[in-house]
């Protein structure tokens, strides 16, 4: 097996240079059904999930299990608001990462504080300074991949050309998998302090139906 690890690059690089936020401007101002709010969600964030064609990004099922793990606040009526759409666009960024529990820790006092909130410090502008990092960030993501490419391409000098590039290929994904690792911990450390700090307790997960 021969991999063209320069095309495989450009594509990474290509698919992070179409990473793009919702703006918070962009979110409809009227509120939603549910139908309504899967539907946005999809259409803006389809792109970013594995499969385009088969993946959803949202359901029914996952908005009522946010719910009932007090994720997200009540619909007023059946509707959804623009703010319930926001904190389900950093729910979808997180549950890939942290548990229901860790992100409702995480959540809870930016909603109790922001959520439905008047005034310059509404849960939108929360929203837009967090989000406007992206760009930056992702420059800084991308040098950081590809150091971690050029380190692994310089592994198994040794080993014959087709078994080299598997074990090139196997020793990048290591070490962006290890960077992801300690990233996940250190959050669950700071989310472990958080607790400690409140007093809060860790709540059981509440079963999906």
């Amino acid at each position: 097996m021969t991999i063209d690890v320069q095309n495989l690059m450009q594509s990474i690089m290509d698919s992070m240079d179409r990473i793009e936020y919702i703006k918070a401007e962009d979110i409809p101002d009227i509120d939603l059904y549910m139908d309504q709010v899967t539907t946005f969600m999809d259409s803006r964030l389809k792109n970013t999930t594995r499969h385009p064609d088969e993946d959803k990004v949202l359901t029914k099922t996952m908005i009522n299990n946010y719910a009932k793990n007090d994720l997200l606040p009540p619909p007023i009526k059946k509707k959804y608001s623009k703010e319930h759409v926001l904190l389900l666009i950093f729910i979808y960024y997180y549950k890939g990462l942290l548990s229901i529990n860790d992100i409702q820790t995480l959540l809870s006092p930016i909603t109790k504080d922001f959520f439905g909130k008047e005034g310059q410090m509404d849960l939108a502008a929360v929203y837009e300074e967090i989000f406007r990092l992206e760009k930056p960030e992702v420059e800084r993501m991308k040098q950081d991949v590809l150091a971690k490419f050029e380190t692994a391409q310089k592994t198994f000098a040794d080993v014959d050309d087709e078994k080299r590039q598997e074990l090139q290929l196997f020793t990048f994904i290591g070490l962006l998998g290890f960077d992801v690792y300690v990233k996940k911990l250190m959050i669950e450390k700071v989310l472990d302090g958080y607790r400690e700090l409140t007093g809060e307790e860790k709540k059981p997960e509440k079963e999906k139906k």
